[in-house]
């Protein structure tokens, strides 16, 4: 090549300070570094400034691993909550049957600490009975109960349980008796409106029904009013809650009002019940004789009378 006036053509390898001596300068740099480091801390600030400027960059090849990370755990998770939720759904089916008999007992348990507070507050004796099964009678309301003569039931008695009346014992086997429903359509029993005193008779009226009969038109009972037993029959003691009116049709063409009512008891509902004693009914007063009185003497004026 021809060189140009005044300037001299560049060398073809461009040379500088050898590689020993390139070595020598950096490491006695490196060591002043570290040396004024320890000693001065002067490289504090660049460090902190590396880091912030790096911090981004090593969040970002984080997420690789962490999203495998987080990936596996989530599936890992989830199986296992679908193996506990199995092991849950077996559990709970079955512990069902007990849950449920539970709650069965729990209100049992309600019902008879109820009777057995209503049987202290009746004067009489009382047994607590469970109901076994209904009469196999279609067209009558009557149930079994599990106590019989071997428990002293007796024909006649008042059943009834933590809320009133529910019948009257009809039948008496050696084991069991049977219990007349106050829905049957064969049974009745004296009543009377606890507002006004008012005495009727209330007679069964098929499924879950009562009525009020022989109760003139413009008798004084209103929807709403509780009946409760007038104790007349010498069987049922007075004040024990009968049912409560629900409808009552008044026609003048008859010389009755139809007087619909629903039991307050438990009729067709609970399985205990409470049977109370036999009522023990004061003497008339034709009946009674003085204590110096005696039975020799009526006789003897019947005969000179004769």
């Amino acid at each position: 090549m021809m060189s140009v006036v005044g300037h001299t053509p560049p060398p073809f390898f461009k040379r500088g300070p050898t590689p020993l001596a390139r070595l020598t300068f950096f490491t006695t740099l490196a060591i002043i570094l570290l040396v004024a480091d320890l000693r001065f801390h002067t490289l504090e600030w660049a460090r902190l400034v590396l880091a912030t400027v790096a911090w981004p960059m090593q969040r970002v090849a984080r997420m690789p691993v962490e999203g495998a990370e987080g990936a596996g755990q989530y599936f890992a998770s989830l199986a296992r909550l679908q193996q506990e939720n199995v092991a849950l759904r077996a559990r709970s089916l079955a512990t069902a049957n007990q849950l449920l008999r539970q709650e069965h007992l729990e209100q049992e348990n309600r019902r008879l600490r109820a009777l057995l507070d209503m049987k202290e507050r009746q004067p009489t004796e009382g047994r607590v009975a469970e109901i076994l099964y209904a009469a196999r009678d279609p067209f009558s309301r009557r149930v079994v109960i599990d106590k019989g003569l071997q428990a002293g039931i007796a024909a006649g008695q008042a059943v009834i349980d933590d809320l009133g009346v529910i019948g009257q014992v009809t039948r008496v086997f050696p084991l069991m008796a049977e219990v007349t429903l106050l829905t049957d359509k064969d049974q009745a029993i004296p009543v009377q409106v606890r507002r006004n005193g008012l005495r009727a008779v209330a007679a069964g009226a098929g499924v879950g029904g009562i009525e009020l009969r022989f109760l003139a038109a413009n008798a004084e009972v209103q929807v709403g009013d509780v009946l409760v037993t007038s104790g007349l029959d010498g069987l049922y003691l007075p004040g024990l809650p009968v049912a409560r009116v629900a409808h009552i049709d008044r026609d003048n063409s008859y010389a009755f009002a139809r007087i619909r009512c629903e039991p307050i008891a438990g009729v067709e509902r609970h399985g205990h019940v409470l049977v109370l004693g036999s009522r023990v009914v004061p003497p008339r007063p034709e009946e009674q004789t003085a204590p110096g009185d005696k039975p020799t003497k009526g006789r003897k004026v019947k005969k000179a009378a004769r």
